[in-house]
């Protein structure tokens, strides 16, 4: 399963009689250490199969299907994270509901909002843009070793910075698309691509509209080559323009990948008093989903 978001279906989907039922966004985020990504999984655990059953229990419901907004892989984590399920009779008391959820859940999965939204809502269709870090620190540091790699070469981050600059004139990124992912297309528009010396570590800032399967820690391992001389710059664009994955570097670990962002169109954001921040529907009819089916 794809470290970053991919447009691949969920095993399970909406049966139609649930389509006219009440939606709901529900805002979490989670440590991926112990699990095998946000999936449902045969034999692994998954933090959607622990998001449904407790919501199953809550709802009084036989079966609860979520559906996120994307797909992480083993041992990546999200700062945010959106999914959405439907209720037949609606949440009475969405206070009750958050404050049952919340202790419910294991205390690696934060649960931050419950967002009432219009039928049509898709938490992963209708995404417009996500937005991830990858975390490399280059001492030991047993206060953060699960969630950045470690990585004790010197690396030279301008030369990184200016290949990474090379990837925002590009679209095509099936150099950095793992083999045999699925992808209907590798097209990609990528909005931000660069490197942050952040307190000591490395951050790497990655935003587009979406990513193919592999695709984030596949590019941070062909940068790192840059950053060590192992790769030109140029020779990172002949890369980049071979759209071939065997021509990049081979995958950085996943527990410094973090989905930090995923925006909406039809929602807003404030920050409360308390520096807080919350996500409002705006009241816009979500167009449906790319499936064809009008009501999903």
């Amino acid at each position: 399963m794809s470290e970053e978001i991919v447009d691949e279906v969920n095993a399970e989907v909406e049966k139609p009689e649930h389509w006219l039922w009440p939606r709901y966004f529900l805002h979490i985020s989670y440590d991926g250490s112990k699990y095998h990504g946000w999936q449902r999984q045969i034999n692994g655990h998954s933090v959607q199969a622990e998001i449904e059953t407790a919501l199953g229990k809550l709802l009084k419901q036989e079966k609860v299907i979520t559906i996120g907004c994307g797909r992480t892989d083993t041992g990546v984590h999200a700062d945010k994270f959106y999914l959405h399920f439907n209720v037949e009779n609606g949440i009475p008391d969405m206070a009750d509901m958050f404050f049952k959820l919340s202790h419910m859940l294991p205390w690696d999965i934060g649960v931050y909002e419950i967002i009432p939204v219009h039928t049509k809502a898709h938490a992963r269709f209708d995404a417009i843009e996500r937005s991830y870090e990858y975390h490399i620190h280059q001492q030991r540091n047993p206060f953060i070793h699960a969630f950045s790699t470690l990585y004790t070469w010197p690396l030279d981050v301008d030369k990184m910075n200016e290949a990474a600059a090379l990837m925002l004139k590009e679209t095509d990124f099936a150099t950095f698309c793992k083999a045999g992912g699925g992808q209907k297309t590798t097209i990609c528009d990528l909005r931000r691509a660069e490197w942050e010396v952040k307190n000591g570590h490395l951050v790497f800032h990655i935003t587009a509209d979406r990513f193919l399967r592999n695709m984030v820690r596949a590019v941070v391992g062909t940068l790192v080559k840059v950053g060590r001389g192992q790769m030109t710059v140029a020779q990172f664009e002949e890369v980049l323009q071979s759209h071939t994955r065997i021509a990049a570097g081979a995958s950085f670990a996943p527990q410094g990948l973090h989905l930090t962002e995923v925006k909406y169109p039809y929602l807003d954001y404030s920050v409360n008093e308390q520096g807080v921040r919350k996500s409002l529907y705006n009241g816009m009819v979500p167009k449906g989903n790319r499936l064809g089916f009008d009501n999903l």
